[in-house]
């Protein structure tokens, strides 16, 4: 939809419904087109790796210990971390 800068002064929030729902909507002056009326799409911020190693700047040696609190929720078959009888060698 073509209009004029008069029109869009004049019916703008309708203008706006409109781009909102899809329709494309071009401002002209003397039938020379101006701007376009265009939604602004939300962007998410990009993830950057890494980008938080500066908190951690020690963690306790008993980061990795089982709480107490939980003893009686967790599997009783299953090795404890510290008992696993493979450990990882990278």
């Amino acid at each position: 939809m073509i209009v004029t800068t008069h029109q869009a002064k004049t019916n703008l929030s309708k203008l706006i419904q409109r781009a909102l729902d899809g329709e494309e909507i071009i401002i002209a002056r003397r039938n020379q087109p101006l701007v376009k009326l265009t939604v602004i799409e939300e962007k998410k911020p990009q993830r950057r790796f890494g980008a938080l190693k500066h908190l951690v700047l020690k963690m306790g040696d008993d980061f990795d210990d089982e709480l107490e609190d939980f003893a009686e929720y967790a599997p009783k078959d299953l090795p404890k971390v510290a008992e696993d009888p493979k450990p990882y060698n990278g």
